[in-house]
């Protein structure tokens, strides 16, 4: 790896920006891929918020809580946006924002329907470029519609490039690439590439305009006067706000050097064309209505309103590009205002070679110089995915739940309905997305996910989102963390705390760490473990449900509904969290003790508590959830008989929720142990005085080299080996990309569960759900996950760590090849990368048949993240940018590359 330097550029940029000297994120692609047909804006009586405000009404209707836009950015309050709008001349309307299907309208749930990418990024969006592919015939809306429509779920998704509008290369390359002279200071270069064989005419609306706060009736944060975008000179429009400032957007002459037109128009709901209502001026979709439809007298004459857009009308030569160039300054530290100011020229030609040329040096110092350059691209992808899906999310559930003062009062059912329990919640905040277009909302367990990259080339913000969820305005009074907007106080599986170790010992060198951090994470998540004992363990015998905790349709049924068959689950996987938080929460109480003696206590209560989790995952009951017949852990189901005795039925599915109480692993070595009396002498009257449960524990003395040293685990030796010997049997779980999550043997041998006249039914489906569990929009049974197989790969180096390079296991079953556990680690890397690498014929599995990204020089060289992958091919599938939790495989390459 190269050495790391201090003085590159972006890393000083990061440091000024971390020490609040200069506010280098004020600017950034915050701005969502879809606000329409989110929680946020629905205000219907029955819940249903894709019907209550669909994609056909975005354009007209103004949004209440955020904005959307096509490649667009806006300040971190989501104040003042700037994006795209496109017409090719054939489409119906303007092409301002990505398009896709509702859930109930795809086969497969929700389902965006455009090729983009994003190709760099820096950490302070000091540099930034992503590429919208904008086909120049029609647009196929219908068709994608109605032939989705008619798809059963057995068949895979209709996407944009099965229509056939990309042959012959009929579309345009729309490259948005951001670049900033100062935080306040933003150049934009817009490069137009005709792929085609025929000149194509395009329209092309840069807009900038305020997000709407001033029409709700309200005053206070956030609710300001009405601003204004005013022409005030040729090519200048001058952005004044209450609270943001002034800010001038100059528009750069094209072609001949005549003057670009301004349009202006008021963000303002088209009441006339939704409602039937008159208008009382100008409205939103009013550029629509002028290019589109050529209607006379729908913009503003005045040259002012809140919103605006340069329309250039581009003649782009076949194969040749047209380029475009517009530029955002804000008059508080910079002489924008000055006459003699120069937006353009050899300086803003400068400021992109410069930010080019630093974004390479950062990473240069972040990525491992043994990365080959194919490796290296699919890493600078997807940290320039994780970035790009950062998004301003607002989100009040109080002012939500009452309604506005100036429109009409919502359904009194609200106030009972979805969230309403969750009046404290107060978003306001840059928060990194899963997905802006597919799930423009914050997740919980995969926002813990997303800080492990972003903890390699952003500790600032990695550490300030794991503070901010845990917060008095997100953290529940009762100690829950929001899990989603759809349900805030539904369960996501507790990994809060890994994140946060992780990021601990990610961010800095031992000794030199962030111990604040870690003392302000533990405290708060303290109240959430207790709020998890609290909540879901009904039985208080140390055995934990939860629900689906983020696996969806993994079990038979939906485990976060009350069951069919009546009863309880006993979850393997729900009762592993809890025992992964326990050695979780045991190792930073015991990081903590080392300077302060007054954390030890809490650290012999995680670890006894860790020690009654395992105990009865193993034996509750005579063998609690493993199932000695199979050699794994399965979720159990209790149903009441006879005399009170319930009836239990394991459920012998083979499936992640059997491989994550893998997770649960923690090494003590026994000189920590020695500097830390007060919690020795606990745990050595524990292991004396409970020899029964002292047996969950194992102990290997030191030699002359090393300690000695304890293992915190689930599983025994023997039952680990058993365990990893279905997890490691290309029959069953190992794929050739990596740890599936159900086993390839449940295709020809479901599980069936009968119950009172009905038949449950799990059987392997390596790729998009065949059920509508969920909005069957996501698949547990079968395709390959990258989180849960990056948390197995940390418990194997766990495991190495205290067994060593003795024990050795056969990898994959029966190939004669045994491995040790930190092998096996890096074999599961190398199969979780070859998803994104090309292989010997050029392609990359993630993009399955698709030739053009194998052959087209044009396409070659994009990558895309998705949700999760084929068990039997790799073909991505789910939310194709979710590059949040699939940016690990950056972490992967990263590894994999310092080993060799």
């Amino acid at each position: 790896m190269s050495a790391r330097s201090p003085l590159d550029p972006e890393s000083r940029r990061l440091a000024e920006d971390a020490r609040r000297d200069r506010n280098w994120k004020r600017w950034g692609p915050y701005l969502s891929e879809r606000q329409w047909g989110t929680v946020r804006e629905d205000y219907s009586a029955d819940g249903d918020a894709w019907r209550y405000f669909p994609h056909d009404h975005a354009r007209s209707r103004t949004y209440r809580w955020g904005e959307d836009g096509l490649l667009g950015l806006c300040d971190r309050q989501g104040r003042l946006c700037f994006g795209l709008a496109l017409w090719n001349g054939r489409d119906p309307f303007l092409k301002e924002r990505l398009f896709g299907l509702t859930g109930p309208e795809g086969n497969h749930g929700e389902d965006v329907k455009e090729a983009y990418f994003y190709l760099d990024a820096t950490p302070t969006h000091s540099y930034s470029r992503a590429l919208y592919k904008y086909p120049l015939r029609a647009y196929p809306y219908d068709e994608l519609l109605r032939v989705s429509r008619a798809r059963s779920r057995a068949e895979r998704e209709y996407d944009l490039e099965d229509t056939g509008i990309f042959d012959d290369g009929r579309y345009v390359d729309v490259t948005a690439e951001y670049a900033k002279a100062g935080p306040d200071d933003i150049l934009i270069r817009l490069h137009l590439d005709n792929r085609g064989p025929e000149d194509a005419t395009l329209h092309v609306l840069p807009t900038l305009w305020f997000r709407n706060t001033w029409s709700w009736g309200r005053t206070g944060e956030g609710h300001t006067a009405r601003p204004s975008l005013r022409r005030t000179a040729p090519g200048v429009v001058t952005a004044t706000h209450e609270t943001l400032g002034t800010y001038r957007f100059f528009v750069a002459p094209h072609g001949n050097g005549s003057e670009t037109p301004l349009l202006f128009t008021e963000n303002e709901t088209n009441v006339a064309r939704l409602y039937g209502v008159p208008n009382r001026g100008p409205v939103k979709d009013a550029f629509h209505a002028h290019v589109v439809d050529g209607e006379t007298g729908v913009l503003a004459t005045t040259g002012e309103g809140t919103k605006c857009a340069a329309h250039y009308v581009l003649r782009v030569p076949a194969g040749g590009r047209e380029t475009l160039t517009l530029r955002l300054v804000g008059d508080a530290e910079s002489d924008a205002a000055s006459e003699g100011f120069e937006p353009f020229g050899d300086a803003f030609d400068a400021v992109f070679r410069a930010r080019r040329e630093e974004a390479d040096a950062f990473y240069a110092t972040k990525l491992p110089a043994r990365l080959d350059d194919d490796e290296r691209n699919v890493a600078r992808q997807a940290y320039a995915g994780l970035i790009f899906t950062k998004q301003f999310f607002h989100y009040v559930v109080s002012e939500w739940l009452e309604g506005d003062p100036a429109h009409p009062a919502p359904p009194a059912s609200r106030l009972r309905g979805r969230n309403s329990e969750w009046k404290h919640l107060h978003d306001r905040d840059v928060i990194s997305m899963p997905d802006k277009w597919e799930y423009p909302w914050y997740a919980a367990w995969d926002l813990a996910f997303h800080m492990i990259p972003f903890a390699r080339i952003d500790p600032a913000f990695a550490k300030e989102q794991i503070l901010l969820f845990l917060r008095e305005w997100y953290m529940h009074p009762n100690g829950q963390i929001p899990a989603y907007e759809w349900n805030l106080g539904d369960v996501n599986p507790p990994v809060h705390a890994w994140a946060a170790w992780r990021v601990y010992k990610l961010t800095g060198e031992r000794g030199t760490r962030d111990r604040q951090f870690l003392a302000r994470v533990f405290h708060k998540l303290l109240l959430n473990f207790t709020w998890w004992v609290n909540r879901k363990d009904t039985e208080g015998n140390n055995l934990f449900g939860g629900g689906f905790l983020g696996l969806d349709n993994i079990g038979i049924f939906d485990r976060s509904k009350p069951l069919p068959t009546g009863g309880r689950l006993e979850q393997a996987d729900g009762t592993a969290w809890m025992a992964f938080y326990c050695t979780t929460m045991l190792a930073i109480a015991l990081e903590l003790a080392r300077e302060d003696p007054s954390y030890e206590d809490v650290a012999s209560k995680f670890f006894e508590h860790f020690v009654a989790i395992s105990d009865a995952m193993n034996t509750h009951g005579g063998s609690g959830l493993w199932d000695e017949r199979d050699g794994f852990y399965y979720d159990q189901l209790l149903i009441d008989g006879r005399g009170g005795t319930p009836h239990v039925e394991p459920m012998r599915i083979r499936s992640m929720v059997g491989i994550i109480p893998l997770f649960a692993a923690e090494v003590l070595d026994d000189a920590l142990i020695a500097s830390l009396p007060g919690f020795r002498k606990r745990m050595q009257w524990f292991l004396d005085n409970r020899p029964e449960l002292a047996r969950q524990l194992s102990y290997k003395p030191g030699d002359a080299h090393h300690g000695g040293h304890r293992l915190l685990a689930i599983p025994s030796r023997e039952r680990l080996t058993r365990v990893l010997h279905t997890v490691l049997d290309e029959r069953e779980l190992l794929s050739e990309w990596g740890v599936r999550s159900l086993s390839r043997a449940h295709r020809d041998a479901p599980f069936t569960l009968r119950a009172d006249g009905q038949t449950f039914e799990v059987r392997y489906v390596p790729g998009e759900s065949d059920t509508g569990m969920f909005g069957g929009n996501s698949n547990w049974r079968g395709p390959v996950w990258m989180p849960v197989n990056y948390l197995l790969i940390e418990a194997l180096e766990r495991y190495h760590h205290f067994y060593g390079d003795d024990f050795q296991i056969e990898c994959p079953t029966g190939s004669g090849m045994f491995l040790n556990l930190s092998e096996v680690a890096r074999e599961l890397e190398r199969r979780l990368t070859r998803i994104f690498l090309r292989d010997t014929e050029g392609r990359r599995p993630c993009h399955g048949e698709d030739g053009r990204f194998a052959d087209d020089p044009h396409w070659r060289e994009l990558v895309l993240f998705h949700e999760y992958f084929h068990g039997d091919t790799g073909r991505g599938l789910g939310a194709s940018h979710q590059t949040g939790w699939t940016a690990l495989v950056a972490s992967c390459l990263e590894d994999l590359a310092r080993r060799r």
